[in-house]
């Protein structure tokens, strides 16, 4: 694991005494080091090894230290690689071009061994907390938001995008929570939820909400999704068929067997972060939104497991059977709305 003391180092630098010079006086204070004699040959190794730290020189043939501090500030892979400038240009102008361009410091030749140690001590621990931080985006945000948040930032607000929405929740949930122990309702939880999420994730979805036995999932957003429509209702089918072999399960321990609602509408929706900047979280809304959460609901009335709207029905490329259901006022639409729901004994 890199460490304040030791890291993985790029020397770039077209000089070779120096280069050997510089490497071993690194290897001795414990780093493992690589070398790269021009510019264009330190971003080829860049993208195929995972630098801690690089250490570059500014007048190079091929390509100088500017231009590797302009491809690695653009490049999503690189621009959180620390760079230290070492350099013989002493001149203001240089030293503060580079800083705006991203390096994390200038130090000018002969570089003071001492002052090297402390800056790449600190360089290293500043890329350590940042991978920290970038693993704690992964655990507690899905891939496509983590991916969202490192490409386009942090910024309360959100953007008109195409997209399906998906409610599901189960059925009776209260009912079953009285008749067993907190303990076995937590496993229940634990179950239905990692089951659910791998539905909905391996049709490209985004599970955004969990509020006690409901969830919501986005297809579309954060990420664009072509056919969102059909992964949407494909994932549908596959939250029922594991539903149904999760209680083959439970029937033999004795349990009761649960059923679940699925709705799915699709539309416009508003996409990105709201709450506050101390705390906030990825999410959806819109007409769009609200309509998938009452076909939902509206799942109890027709007894059909999962229902859809006529966006959703008629944007279907696959080969999804469908059944009308008729037009329905459904609660809080000022029009009826045409429902779909899809029969549980297709493949597709």
């Amino acid at each position: 694991m890199v460490n304040s003391h030791s890291g993985y180092l790029l020397v770039v630098d077209d000089n070779k005494v120096n280069r050997l010079l510089l490497g071993r006086s690194l290897e001795q204070q414990g780093h493992r080091v690589e070398m790269a004699e021009n510019g264009r040959q330190a971003l080829e190794m860049m993208h195929a090894r995972s630098f801690d730290l690089v250490l570059l020189d500014i007048e190079m043939p091929e390509m100088n230290g500017y231009q590797v501090l302009e491809k690695a500030a653009s490049d999503l892979q690189l621009r959180d690689i620390p760079i230290i400038i070492t350099s013989a240009l002493e001149e203001l102008d240089s030293v503060v071009k580079c800083i705006e361009m991203g390096a994390e410091d200038y130090l000018t030749k002969p570089v003071n061994p001492v002052l090297l140690k402390a800056r790449i001590g600190a360089s290293l621990e500043k890329k350590h907390l940042r991978d920290q931080q970038r693993e704690l985006i992964r655990k507690f945000a899905t891939s496509e938001v983590a991916t969202d948040l490192e490409t386009s930032g942090f910024a309360l607000g959100g953007k008109f995008v195409e997209a399906t929405a998906m409610f599901s929740d189960i059925r009776s949930f209260t009912t079953i929570a009285e008749s067993q122990t907190p303990e076995e309702t937590i496993e229940l939880l634990s179950t239905y939820y990692t089951l659910m999420f791998e539905a909905i994730s391996d049709q490209g979805g985004v599970v955004n909400q969990m509020v006690g036995d409901g969830l919501m999932a986005i297809f579309g957003a954060p990420l664009s999704q072509p056919n969102h429509c059909d992964h949407a209702v494909k994932a549908a089918l596959d939250m029922i068929e594991m539903i149904r072999l999760l209680n083959a399960d439970r029937l033999s321990q004795g349990k009761a067997e649960i059923r679940i609602g699925i709705g799915i509408a699709s539309g416009q929706v508003i996409a990105g972060y709201t709450g506050t900047t101390r705390r906030a979280t990825y999410t959806c809304v819109g007409d769009t939104v609200n309509l998938a959460a009452r076909l939902e609901s509206h799942t109890k009335v027709v007894g059909k497991p999962i229902l859809i709207d006529g966006n959703t029905q008629s944007a279907l490329i696959s080969a999804i059977k469908t059944d009308a259901e008729g037009p329905f006022q459904l609660k809080g639409k000022t029009m009826e709305v045409q429902v779909f729901s899809v029969p549980l004994d297709q493949k597709v």
